[in-house]
């Protein structure tokens, strides 16, 4: 990450980066809280969708239950329609 950043999307990618340490731990619960984190508590971060797509993965890497993955999908193309997010996540859409 270079460059300056508002506050609320510098804590948005310092909480980004550790959540992805706990994915890459496979410690899926601590990730998924994490991303959910800045997904659901700094909605307007440029950081947001990631989280949001990330938060999905590991719910779904936790529990090999699909749902997560589905819910992710349709939660991005409402909440960030042109987001890459959303169109990566579009393939797990019902």
């Amino acid at each position: 990450m270079e460059g300056f950043l508002p506050v609320e999307d510098f804590v948005a990618q310092l909480e980004l980066g550790l959540a992805k340490v706990a994915f890459d731990d496979k410690d899926f619960a601590v990730a998924e809280r994490r991303f959910r984190s800045v997904c659901d508590g700094r909605p307007n971060a440029g950081a947001a969708p990631e989280a949001c797509y990330w938060a999905g993965v590991s719910a779904y890497k936790a529990t090999n239950d699909p749902k997560p993955l589905r819910e992710t999908a349709a939660f991005l193309k409402e909440r960030y329609p042109s987001s890459e997010w959303a169109r990566k996540a579009s393939v797990w859409a019902a």
